[in-house]
Formats: structure tokens, sequence, C-alpha cells
């Protein structure tokens, strides 16, 4: 059943449907009409009805599917239409306080390698959101600037490539038979001189368009041999995990310990990073932060889980990678969304 525009409710039910979503989202536990009546300055939730025209209310929402009431509670809780509701019409988000993005700056800002930032903003969105931090890998493969083979036995060489960035990274190269240490040579001048500066499926392209058109003055094994060096990385970085998860410890916290199968289920389907990877990716055109609510992604429909994304930009506004957390329904979305979204920003910043 669709849940009616926000603007149908009464005032009244629109008071009380936020508080009920608010309070359940701040302490995880069904709300009742108790907490909800009386005014603020007694301690109750700021209705000031009794607590039969409350329940008369909750009654009215949970017929329209916005509020359940849980078989072992006499409290509501939001239904995934009430927090898609609540999201999309009623949450009041606000910009990050000044010390919050400080926080994030500092631990993004801190130099290293781009990876030391992913796994930095991994951890940052963990610990905003008391959840799971989760950032896709940009899909960038580096550029050469010098690679040597240099022989380890009979049958195998270490092949050393050095990226523009400064990256260095070693692969055991199965050797022809009959390699001599003048071909390995001749070879790594060769990548080193005429293909410093491209990716590795450029270099591969440049390769095999010189040979075809018979300006290669390798010959046939040497050939041969760059065709494997170039190869060994090319299926290294298609099978590298594009995905970074920090956090999962903290899915498990007081309120989790009352639903233990759906936090496993949700740590299960952690597991299958790639299929994380590919609900992320659908955030990758979005103009905004995109919010998954539960069933709304098959991936997470038996854990009932949420999803804050965002896509992260370098500084010329393309498109490099999604980062965001996951956790429970009952996230605090009103101060996790603007987070996930400077984080996003600040992220783009490092990249470059």
């Amino acid at each position: 059943m669709a849940s009616p525009p926000v603007n149908e409710l009464t005032d009244r039910a629109r008071a009380i449907f936020r508080l009920v979503v608010e309070g359940y989202l701040d302490s995880g536990v069904p709300v009742g009409s108790k907490t909800l009546a009386g005014p603020k300055n007694e301690g109750g939730g700021g209705i000031n009805l009794s607590p039969a025209s409350i329940r008369s209310v909750l009654s009215e929402l949970e017929a329209l599917g916005l509020l359940a009431a849980p078989h072992t509670s006499a409290g509501r809780m939001p239904t995934e239409a009430g927090l898609r509701l609540f999201v999309d019409g009623m949450m009041q988000v606000a910009e990050p306080s000044a010390q919050d993005r400080a926080a994030i700056e500092r631990r993004l800002g801190e130099p290293g390698p781009i990876e030391a930032a992913l796994e930095a903003t991994s951890s940052v969105l963990s610990d905003i959101s008391g959840a799971a931090g989760m950032v896709m890998v940009p899909r960038r493969e580096p550029r050469l600037a010098q690679m040597n083979i240099v022989a380890l036995d009979q049958g195998r060489a270490l092949a050393v490539l050095v990226g523009e960035d400064g990256s260095v990274e070693n692969r055991v190269l199965q050797l022809p038979p009959g390699t001599s240490p003048s071909a390995l040579q001749e070879v790594s001048n060769y990548i080193t001189a005429r293909l410093a500066g491209r990716t590795l499926a450029e270099a591969a392209r440049a390769m095999q368009q010189e040979i075809a058109s018979g300006r290669s003055a390798l010959d046939a094994a040497s050939r041969d041999l760059v065709e494997r060096g170039l190869a060994v990385w090319s299926e290294d970085a298609a099978r590298r995990p594009v995905l970074i998860v920090r956090g999962q410890a903290r899915l498990l916290d007081e309120a989790a310990l009352h639903d233990i199968e759906r936090v496993r289920s949700l740590i299960d389907d952690l597991e299958d990073k790639q299929s994380v990877a590919e609900l992320l990716d659908q955030a990758r055109e979005a103009e905004a932060t995109r919010i998954f609510i539960g069933s709304e992604n098959r991936l997470f429909a038996l854990s009932g889980s949420s999803v804050i994304a965002a896509p992260y930009r370098d500084r010329e506004g393309r498109v490099v990678g999604v980062l965001g957390v996951i956790g429970p329904t009952r996230l605090n979305y009103a101060r996790v969304v603007p987070m996930v979204d400077f984080t996003a920003r600040s992220l783009g910043k490092r990249i470059g």
C-alpha cells in the first residue's frame, strides 16, 4: 500500500508521527502513547493530549501503513514506508558543525598515499554514523613511469612496476624457455622508454599497434615477454576489491542484541562486496545523496538495513567513486545525510 503524501496528514497526525519516528531513531525502541503524552517541560514528548487520544491517532497512522506495533511492545515504530515519508517530506537537515567538518577534513587531509585517505574515509563514515562506512575505490589504473624485469631463477623473473604516483608493485612473471638476461633488459628499456606515461590498458594497445604495423624492433621472444609483463597487472587490477568497508563491529550495539538474526544477515550481506559495490554504483549519477531503505533494495531486504550513499568527484567534476554508510533503518538520517555529503566533497578535494 502506497503511503499518503505528508500534506494529507492532519497537523496532529504529523506531529505525533514525527515524534514517533524521531523517538525511534534516537532510542531504537518502539515509542508508546504514555511517552508521547504531556508537555515537554514535564518530561513528555511534547503532545498535550491524553494517552487515549494519542492511541487513536497512532491507530490511524498504523492503518495507513506508516507505523507498526511489534508483538512484544505496546509502542509503535515506523515502517519502511513511514521512514521513506519522513525522510522525503519531514526530515530537517543542517550543515555539519564546524567541529565535525574540521575533524573530517583533518582525517582525510593527513599526508600519505590515496589508499590511506580512502581507508580514513571509510573509518570516519563509521565514526559519524555509529554503523559501517563504505568507500568504492576509484577505478583508475596507475600510469607507468618505469618497469624493470629481473631474473629470479630459471623460468621466473620479478617484474617491478613503478607508477607516476610513486607507487611500486612487484609480480612474479613466468619466463619463456631460454630467456636471456639481455632480453630482460631490452624489454625493461622498451617498456620504460616507449610506453611510459600510459596506463596498462593504453600501453597494451600501443604495443599491439606497433607489432601489427611492423614498427616494433623487438624479436618474437621479447614481444611475448612484454605482453606477459603488462598482462600480469591488467589481470590483477580486474580482481582487486573495489570496496573498503570499516566499522562492522559497530552494528552490534545494545539494540542489535534484540534482533541478532537481522544483524547477522546484514554482516553476511556485507561479505558480498561485489553486490554491495553494485548497489553503491546506483548513486554514481545522483546529484545529491541517495537513501535506500530496507526492502527498497533487494540486497538488504532480509536484514532490513538502510544505505546512505553519495558520489565523490575529482577537481574537474568527474565522478570517480561512491562512499556511504550502511546500518539499521534507525540511522540518524538528519545528521548522517549531510555528513556523508560533506565527506564526499572533502574526499573529492583530496583526490585532486
